[in-house]
């Protein structure tokens, strides 16, 4: 059996019967297959798994993944032999981490951290029998951990670290002065307690709506039956009349410059909806005149309209 030395023992090598050879390609062309490697009851020493090349990891693996689970949970040879996977598959929690650096306000430390976690369930859980590759079967183990991280442990909605750590102040003094109170404290006695003033807790209160998003489909009433309208329900909606009421509005004292034949024929095209003959026949005018006094209004207006 072989276990991790107290102390430094020169570059990354592996040790076979007392024979050091400086590379896994030495020790594997060395053993051959599996079966002779648990007969020897030895496996290669390694002083760094995280220098270990990715062909030679590849390897190394099976060995040590097959004798993980021989070994007994506790002891020195399992622990070495854990740890080293675990070491020699870091790059795997940074390839994946690097999915989700730009999600989020966590910090790249912490999705590494977890992501970590998710490489030892991998590490714990995987069989030889399923004859699939380890990175193939940790993958999911670390995204699925980081995106459980990011579900339960980031704010929804992006807010100022300040605010982020104001919260969790907010959290353990209203449930402290619940205890002591009997009831919900007021935003006086919470900013009393936190010596803060009234406007910054109530600051604090509102951004902490934004730590979890509610879906549009939870119920919004008090109501036990299934019928209750849900958030989406009153959520207004944009009126199609509110860019008319505007257009309108703005177009009102520009109509008011135009002089009053011109403002007759507005009216009569756009509003009556009449015809520029029928405009015509109305004023006395032809329907050429109409049209060049109707095109002349519109471009006056249009340039109205930009100048505003």
């Amino acid at each position: 059996m072989y276990s991790r030395d107290e102390g430094r023992r020169g570059p990354s090598f592996f040790q076979k019967g007392g024979t050091v050879t400086s590379s896994a390609d030495a020790f594997v062309a060395d053993v051959s297959t599996r079966e002779t490697a648990r007969a020897a009851d030895e496996l290669p020493w390694i002083e760094d798994g995280a220098k270990v090349a990715p062909k030679d990891a590849r390897a190394l693996s099976k060995l040590f993944l097959d004798r993980l689970q021989e070994l007994e949970e506790g002891t020195r040879e399992h622990q070495y032999v854990r740890d080293t996977l675990l070491e020699m598959h870091l790059s795997l929690v940074s390839f994946a981490a690097r999915r989700f650096r730009n999600r989020g306000s966590g910090e790249m430390e912490d999705v590494v951290q977890v992501g970590t976690i998710g490489l030892i369930k991998a590490i714990d859980r995987f069989d030889l029998s399923r004859e699939v590759e380890f990175t193939s079967f940790a993958i999911p183990y670390i995204v699925g951990e980081i995106k459980r991280f990011f579900r339960d442990a980031t704010w929804a909605v992006h807010v100022p670290r300040r605010l982020q750590e104001l919260r969790v102040d907010l959290v353990k003094s209203k449930e402290a002065l619940a205890t002591e109170l009997g009831r919900t404290p007021t935003v006086t006695e919470l900013a009393a307690r936190l010596n803060l003033s009234e406007e910054e807790v109530i600051e604090g209160l509102v951004a902490a709506n934004g730590y979890v998003a509610s879906s549009l489909d939870t119920p919004g009433g008090q109501e036990e039956s299934g019928e209750a309208p849900t958030y989406a329900d009153t959520i207004g909606d944009v009126d199609p009349a509110m860019d008319l009421f505007e257009d309108l509005h703005t177009l009102a004292p520009l109509l008011q410059q135009l002089d009053p034949r011109e403002r007759t024929i507005i009216e009569m095209r756009f509003g009556q909806e009449m015809t520029q003959a029928e405009i015509g026949n109305e004023l006395g005018l032809s329907q050429m005149h109409v049209s060049r006094l109707l095109s002349r209004t519109l471009t006056t207006l249009r340039t109205g309209l930009l100048d505003i």
